[in-house]
């Protein structure tokens, strides 16, 4: 029973990465940003890095966030597009 409860809770854990979106759009005013989440997971391996809380949504997501976070961490790790057209594509 125990070994059941702990595969349960594993699944539940990891349903997110599992069934997490290969490539998400997001809308912007200055033009669509496409995010490669696939990619980001195998360079982060960490998902706490960006989902702090758990599996799913980021909580306050927006542009402040991306431009705090995403941006951020671009430009830390020397890696990644960190002027406005690399993100932005009309």
């Amino acid at each position: 029973m125990k070994k059941i409860a702990i595969a349960m809770v594993a699944v539940i854990a990891f349903a997110g990465v599992a069934f997490a979106a290969d490539v998400i759009e997001f809308p912007a005013s200055m033009g669509k940003v496409t995010f490669n989440h696939k990619k980001h997971q195998e360079a982060l391996k960490d998902c706490k890095l960006c989902h702090v809380k758990g599996p799913g949504k980021i909580e306050g997501f927006g542009k402040d966030f991306a431009h705090k976070t995403c941006k951020g961490c671009h430009e830390e790790k020397k890696a990644g597009p960190t002027k406005c057209g690399d993100c932005h594509k009309k």
